[in-house]
């Protein structure tokens, strides 16, 4: 999810929403493909006059809150509800939003990255080599076993040499 990269002018009006005027609220990060006309990710800033909380900004990271369809990404009433709920509450949850102080963001050049704030990393599992290598000679035998056990049924039947 990338929310103006450049550092020219993008960066001067991030630093004036923020840190001036103080009217970002909120930066949530939907799903790709969920509009016509464009498969990439959207991104909806939350903008407030009055904001509550002024110390810091909530990200939310929605990009794996969708169904799939045939042509389109879909967000149902549950994916809704979980972000208005997160937002509403300004709630911490892993892998899905972070709050993060104003003295972060500034930190990175005011950049609006959601990766950047809520990490959604998730290591990858352990592949046993060995095990599987194990299973497949196990298979094999258990294969062998049933092929001996098939070509004995046929030699009874009369219809040796099928398989």
């Amino acid at each position: 999810m990338v929310l103006c990269l450049g550092g020219g002018g993008e960066a001067h009006i991030r630093r004036y929403l923020i840190e001036t005027k103080n009217y970002l609220d909120a930066v949530i990060g939907l799903p790709p493909n969920l509009f016509y006309g464009t498969n990439i990710s959207a991104c909806i800033l939350i903008f407030k006059k009055c904001r509550e909380t002024d110390d810091n900004i909530i990200f939310i990271d929605a990009s794996k809150e969708f169904e799939k369809t045939k042509k389109k990404n879909k967000l149902l009433v549950r994916h809704i509800d979980k972000i208005i709920q997160t937002y509403r509450l300004r709630s911490e949850i892993k892998m899905f939003s972070h709050l993060v102080k104003l003295d972060d963001i500034e930190r990175n050049n005011y950049m609006l990255n959601i990766p950047i704030y809520v990490d959604t990393f998730e290591e990858e599992k352990f592949i046993d080599i060995d095990e599987i290598s194990d299973n497949i000679r196990d298979l094999e035998k258990e294969r062998i076993k049933i092929q001996a056990q098939i070509n004995q049924y046929t030699k009874e039947l009369g219809i040796e040499n099928i398989f």
